[in-house]
């Protein structure tokens, strides 16, 4: 995710970044590492998670596999690792590209990836 998208999410998300004290791998230095069109499914999910979690909750990290958004967290209730589920399973039909509709395709190298045909093509997949 560009360096934009990525600190509006952090600045309005506090779990999004680890304790100060915490590994410096996580996300402030690693970033959000999936495309920009997952923006919105992010923020998204996070509205929904932000009730639930106490100050000690914040994601280890968000990325992108087999063409499922993936986060990782610290402890937190069953009902977020549930949501966490539920994105994991919108995310396979929107381009993590662009934000539009997207389908799962596998590129002639084997790298699996969910992106519209428009950003299929741009992408060689």
């Amino acid at each position: 995710m560009n360096e934009q998208n990525t600190k509006v999410l952090i600045e309005r998300f506090k779990f999004l970044m680890p304790p100060e004290d915490k590994n410096e791998s996580l996300i402030p230095s690693r970033g959000i590492e999936v495309g920009d069109g997952w923006f919105d499914l992010i923020w998204e999910m996070c509205e929904i998670i932000e009730p639930l979690v106490d100050k000690n909750f914040y994601f280890t990290q968000i990325k992108e596999k087999f063409g499922g958004l993936r986060v990782y967290t610290t402890e937190a209730p069953t009902e977020v690792y549930e949501i966490l589920d539920e994105y994991e399973d919108k995310s396979y039909n929107i381009c993590e590209e662009c934000g539009k509709d997207g389908k799962r395709k596998k590129s002639i190298t084997g790298w699996i990836s969910t992106l519209c045909d428009k950003c299929a093509m741009k992408l060689d997949f």
